[in-house]
């Protein structure tokens, strides 16, 4: 018999009650300030950071690989015969080369490790679908392969209040990322085919932004049953307008939301808003 388990990280928004109720395995991220060290969703909240970053903006870094080691171990010991772990793009973090690393050196388990080249929920939606076909009773390659084709079919895109957050993580060039500013372009971002942000378009102003990438998914869901998550980092009555006109979509299935978690607070700041779709 097989005993499947699902692992993620705390990039990917989930509720905790969909963690619990899958009981999926969730690796969090740390966020580190001059003082003191958090750990990702566990002792921190979103608000916390948003109200900090004038006074400091904080470092964050991977799950440590004993942390990985260690539930590793608590799975085995718990039954568990398979571990499916699905974690935030290599693009965006080596958390899932630590991962990679800690599990080849494991025995005794089979572990299998998928770069969802997302985040959010763009890894929330692989993630929940693997835990449901657990659920079902399907053999591991059924998990895996299911887990594998949702990560094919979610598009990811945003906008953010300032780019001066991407620029300081390394994720946006300091030329494009200054000149964005002066000349108020807010450019659409999407995640490429390596797990990489990259700018799917550039809008001037926040209102076209907002309403250029309603297009986009309005295009994106035509002719097909979709999933669909809004989130945002303190822009609530934005996403909600989102989410207004998303839900006058006849083939929406599902919309979920949520505010991003604290360690992608810190780097995107304030003000962020997102659509994964799936």
């Amino acid at each position: 018999m097989q005993k499947i388990a699902i692992v993620t990280d705390s990039t990917c928004d989930l509720e905790n009650e969909q963690l619990e109720q899958y009981g999926i395995s969730v690796l969090p991220l740390k966020i580190i300030y001059t003082d003191r060290e958090f750990t990702d969703r566990v002792d921190i909240t979103p608000e916390e950071v948003y109200r900090n970053l004038e006074k400091e903006v904080p470092k964050t870094s991977l799950p440590s690989p004993s942390d990985a080691f260690q539930l590793f171990e608590h799975l085995k010991n718990s039954g568990f015969t398979h571990v499916l772990c699905i974690h935030i793009s290599s693009g965006l973090s080596g958390t899932i080369q630590m991962v990679r690393n800690t599990a080849a050196e494991f025995s005794g388990i089979v572990i299998r490790v998928l770069d969802s080249k997302s985040l959010s929920m763009g890894l929330g939606f692989p993630v929940l679908e693997a835990a449901k076909e657990v659920s079902k009773g399907s053999s591991f390659d059924e998990v895996v392969n299911r887990a594998e084709e949702v990560i094919n079919r979610v598009q990811t895109f945003f906008v953010v209040g300032t780019l001066e957050y991407l620029k300081r993580g390394g994720r946006i060039g300091y030329v494009a990322a200054s000149l964005g500013e002066i000349l108020q372009v807010k450019p659409i971002i999407s995640i490429n085919d390596e797990g990489k942000y990259y700018t799917y378009e550039k809008t001037r102003g926040r209102k076209k932004s907002l309403n250029r990438m309603l297009e986009i998914i309005r295009q994106a869901a035509e002719g097909r049953t979709v999933k669909i998550a809004v989130f945002h980092g303190d822009a609530r009555q934005e996403a909600d307008f989102l989410i207004s006109q998303l839900n006058t979509l006849d083939n929406v299935e599902e919309i979920v939301t949520g505010q991003i978690g604290p360690v992608m607070v810190v780097h995107t700041g304030p003000g962020l808003v997102g659509v994964v779709i799936f």
